[in-house]
């Protein structure tokens, strides 16, 4: 076969910057600073930084190859970092500052990272940390710690914008193969150490460009976009990437995420698409409807990193007018792997109906490809019934572990623990992961399903679900849940409200009720934690 007469231009991150210059040079960057102001600039200043901090990053002694960890919130700084460390051919690793002290010192020794950038809220946490990790010739501070004293003790120690005005804004951008890694994320670590996800420029560039589609997060000029995900939890979803190749205005909203905060960026600063995991949404809605508020400008949300419960799809859709895209992926996956979003034929049925299809996670992105298998790793039937493992490949998955002795692929395939069904369509839906779906008398009770149904109830504000040891059925399901403020809810009115929805046998014999649910560092209910005190 003969080869097409192509140019070979590799695809890297520093492309992607120099597009958003050239094409996008006056769209706005929208940033809270850590101390609490807005700032803003364009993505020609952006760029202009990013050259900047190379030639900062080169002056501490830096080269292709290094991994500069960071531990920031989502500001203009931390994206700044983003371009500026994979477009120089070093590797960027976000750390989650919520992990246990002890993991996030794993994590930055693991990684091997020579320098660490982090925002000064988080001077506390370095300065105990700091020691235990002797690899890191340099600590960085992103903005104005509340005073002197609160960065004392940190070794090594820089400021961030006292780099940048030492350093030239004429940086020409290396050339290297596409493979090359650009960035590092690791796993909650919800059991044993996390693991290293490496991200090559390629994976990155591809998943950037497959989220702008119409039928994914649709970004151009005509949007702004404010990512809640954090920036260390899988890049935000690829979004301070996809938002540059699409040319959409960036509103980054800093260290608040509370429902007052962001729905007053929202409102003025036009954000028409955001994107987090439930919990965030709830949150938000809270503040909503306390204060008897509308969305001017928004119109749709993306929505992943854990099932979207369908009493709150409804309200979005249905009180507020705001589309629910409900995606799936995860650190293996780069970012987005499926999305749901509905047909043209969908959008004539009952508003309910439509709602049945958006808590789905959709269909494959372009570059995607997923099975389901049973417990013996055979293929089953796409019936939208059968469940099984779903397994994953493409462009952006997953094949090693950073540092890992095997890989983790079975038959070219990624076990990803979550239990799903797809149907005859495509589209599929997550039934739960392998770890929390729970197996009495030989069948299986979904804790996803019986937490939606829960949340159904107009006094649930939280729900959760694990199984728990029953000498007869082998597991039994154990309901958590949270009443919203001054409403009263006991255990025998919830069970009568499940007892209307789902199959009798699946109805748990007891509830707990508790102020809050544990929560890890991306806004996911941590079961692991409820299993230690209730399992």
């Amino acid at each position: 076969m003969p080869h097409g007469m192509m140019m070979e231009l590799p695809l890297l991150l520093s492309g992607v910057l120099q597009h958003a210059e050239a094409q996008f040079g006056q769209v706005e960057v929208v940033s809270r600073e850590t101390h609490g102001p807005l700032f803003r600039y364009t993505y020609a200043d952006c760029a202009k930084r990013s050259r900047q901090l190379a030639h900062a990053l080169a002056s501490l002694g830096l080269k292709a190859g290094d991994v500069v960890g960071s531990i920031a919130w989502n500001n203009h700084r931390h994206l700044e970092s983003y371009y500026a460390v994979s477009g120089s051919g070093m590797v960027m690793h976000t750390c989650n500052p919520r992990l246990h002290p002890d993991q996030l010192i794993y994590i930055i020794n693991h990684a091997e990272d020579r320098v660490v950038l982090f925002d000064a809220t988080f001077a506390p946490l370095v300065k105990a940390i700091a020691a235990q990790c002797p690899g890191v010739m340099a600590w960085v501070c992103l903005g104005d710690a509340p005073s002197t004293a609160a960065l004392e003790g940190i070794p090594h120690l820089h400021s961030y914008d006292t780099l940048l005005d030492k350093a030239s804004d004429q940086f020409e951008w290396p050339q290297f193969d596409e493979r090359t890694a650009a960035a590092l994320c690791y796993t909650s670590g919800t059991t044993g150490n996390p693991k290293g996800v490496l991200y090559t420029h390629r994976a990155i560039v591809l998943n950037a460009i497959s989220s702008c589609l119409p039928g994914l997060l649709n970004l151009s000029p005509q949007e702004t976009i404010l990512p809640v995900v954090p920036m260390f939890h899988i890049n935000a979803w690829c979004i301070p990437y996809s938002s540059f190749v699409g040319g959409a205005k960036l509103v980054l909203p800093g260290p608040k995420l509370d429902g007052a905060s962001l729905y007053e960026l929202m409102e003025s600063e036009g954000v028409t698409i955001s994107a987090g995991v439930p919990t965030i949404w709830q949150a938000l809605l809270a503040h909503v409807e306390q204060h008897h508020l509308r969305f001017t400008t928004m119109r749709r949300t993306a929505v992943g990193g854990s099932a979207m419960p369908k009493a709150l799809i409804a309200k979005f859709m249905d009180i507020y007018q705001v589309e629910v895209r409900h995606g799936w992926g995860m650190t293996e996956t780069t970012a987005v792997a499926t999305m749901g979003a509905l047909s043209p034929q969908q959008r004539s049925l009952p508003a309910a109906a439509q709602q049945d299809h958006l808590a789905k996670q959709g269909k494959t992105v372009f570059g995607v490809s997923i099975k389901v298998v049973d417990e013996n790793g055979q293929d089953i039937p796409r019936d939208g019934q059968t469940q099984g493992e779903l397994m994953v490949r493409g462009h952006w998955i997953v094949s090693t572990y950073h540092k890992g002795d095997t890989s983790p692929l079975v038959d070219g395939w990624f076990p990803t623990g979550d239990i799903a069904t797809i149907d005859a369509d495509g589209v599929m839906q997550i039934r739960d992961r392998v770890k929390d779906v729970i197996k009495t008398g030989g069948e299986w009770i979904s804790s996803i399903d019986l937490e939606n149904v829960a949340l159904e109830h107009p006094a649930v504000a939280m729900a959760a679900v694990i199984g728990v040891e029953d000498p007869k059925w082998g597991e039994r399901p154990l309901l958590f849940i949270v009443r919203k403020p001054s409403a009263t809810l006991e255990s025998a009115e919830i069970l009568d409200f499940l007892a209307g929805k789902v199959a009798k046998w699946w109805v748990p014999e007891r509830v707990v009720f508790l102020d809050a649910l544990p929560l890890g560092g991306t806004g996911k209910i941590q079961k692991s934690e409820l299993r230690k005190v209730y399992r």
